[in-house]
């Protein structure tokens, strides 16, 4: 057979190619004299086609869906010398439904815009976050035998604007101790715009008291507060605890204080414990907003603590009344309260504010899952092999028009949940 000279730019002329006695071409190369069987000595150059995907399917499944260096080993031992290998190999292993299921990773969306009760200039606690944490064991009463024990919870309202936070102490977690929280918030805050709130069992039953849920206790007077007050009350989508970062953050931040508190006392009772949440709360709320300027003129700090006071009728209305200046401090106290709140407002515009402008993560823009779409749905009290897959029945598009949440129809069953993209595992399009 005749030899043909390869062009200097080809891409198989460092490999020395030739073809053997069958006419297939091979790899020349330097190993003549390497004491290796004769296909690794001189393998096959396969080009990119078909033939080429097949190779690598095959010889991926015979390696148990390894990674490309285990897959293109495999190849390089069966006498196989694929051009563009290395991409076409990381290829078939990304479209590779097992790996997808194996090691796939969760949707993560580029991180949402704040919503508008995060950056409206509102009084405290308008626009508020709540979750419940403990419980704690307490000593409730002494008897004969000994002491009798109960437990106690804690709701925390967190101010999504100021970021001031309020703790009421309950004593079940249920729908009737948290509607009483609720309204000793109400009663010392102030009327409430919004709530935003999980799917915790606790915040479902107590949003039935406004029929929108199928439990109901039937507290028809809380019922009709609610109502009357207009309180909007938006649920977050289940096992998304991201979604209230703003306030769970605070929960953990309310923690480490405890700890210290619980130190000081040998025997917690409800009275000492609704102490330290009091002792917590203006601990959590004395805390600045900003790092603190080392300007010795600039002694104001940006704290929650500021304007909490300020929560009543008249401060409302006067958010608009024409600015004041430093003189006005020494005139009646309700321009001395107003200017004070407007410098509170104007460093928290200044200074605060931009704190919130970066993305400190999920920056990349990526696929929206769509419907139809196959996924494995993520639960972390299954081994991942075990992870059920299902069908997205129908997506939930934000305002920016990227898919934060889906909702996935498990199983004969036909079961659907509704889980946060993060939650599951893109696998094929149907």
């Amino acid at each position: 057979m005749n030899k043909q000279k390869l062009p200097a730019n080809s891409k198989i002329l460092q490999l020395d190619p030739f073809i053997d006695n069958k006419g297939l071409l091979r790899v020349g190369g330097r190993l003549s004299n390497a004491n290796i069987f004769p296909n690794e000595m001189k393998p096959l150059i396969i080009p990119k086609h078909h033939i080429a995907t097949l190779l690598v399917r095959h010889y991926h499944e015979k390696v148990a869906h390894q990674g490309r260096h285990l897959t293109e080993g495999a190849l390089r031992s069966a006498g196989y010398w694929l051009i563009g290998g290395k991409g076409l190999i990381s290829s078939v292993i990304h479209k590779c439904i097992k790996c997808r299921k194996l090691r796939g990773k969760e949707e993560f969306p580029k991180m949402a815009d704040l919503p508008f009760d995060r950056l409206d200039p509102a009084p405290p606690f308008s626009y508020v976050g709540i979750d419940v944490f403990g419980p704690w064991t307490i000593t409730t009463r002494r008897t004969r035998g000994g002491q009798a024990q109960g437990k106690r919870w804690a709701v925390m309202f967190t101010c999504l604007v100021v970021r001031a936070v309020h703790i009421e102490v309950i004593e079940e977690m249920s729908s009737g101790c948290f509607i009483n929280a609720l309204r000793r918030f109400c009663a010392l805050r102030g009327e409430v715009k919004i709530l935003r709130s999980d799917c915790g069992t606790n915040f479902v039953g107590a949003l039935s008291e406004l029929d929108v849920n199928v439990i109901n206790i039937g507290d028809r007077p809380i019922k009709n507060y609610l109502s009357d007050k207009n309180i909007n009350w938006i649920f977050n989508a289940p096992h998304s605890s991201h979604m209230g970062g703003s306030w769970e953050r605070m929960i953990g931040i309310a923690r480490n204080i405890l700890n210290s508190l619980f130190m000081e006392t040998k025997q917690l009772t409800h009275e000492v414990l609704t102490t330290f949440m009091a002792e917590v709360t203006s601990i959590m709320n004395a805390r600045p907003l900003v790092p603190i300027d080392m300007d010795p003129d600039n002694s104001f700090l940006l704290t929650p603590s500021t304007l909490l006071t300020l929560k009543s009728e008249h401060t409302v209305r006067s958010f608009s009344i024409e600015d004041f200046c430093d003189k006005d401090l020494l005139k009646s106290q309700w321009r001395c309260v107003q200017q004070l709140a407007n410098s509170f407002w104007k460093r928290w515009r200044t200074q605060y504010l931009p704190t919130l402008q970066m993305r400190h993560k999920w920056k990349q823009e990526c696929r929206n899952l769509t419907e139809g779409d196959i996924v494995l749905m993520r639960d972390v009290s299954l081994h991942r092999n075990d992870w059920p897959i299902g069908v997205i029945e129908q997506t939930y598009a934000s305002s920016d028009g990227r898919v934060r949440e889906v909702q996935v129809r498990l199983g004969k069953n036909r079961k659907l949940f509704t889980r946060p993209a993060n939650e599951v595992v893109f696998v094929m399009c149907k």
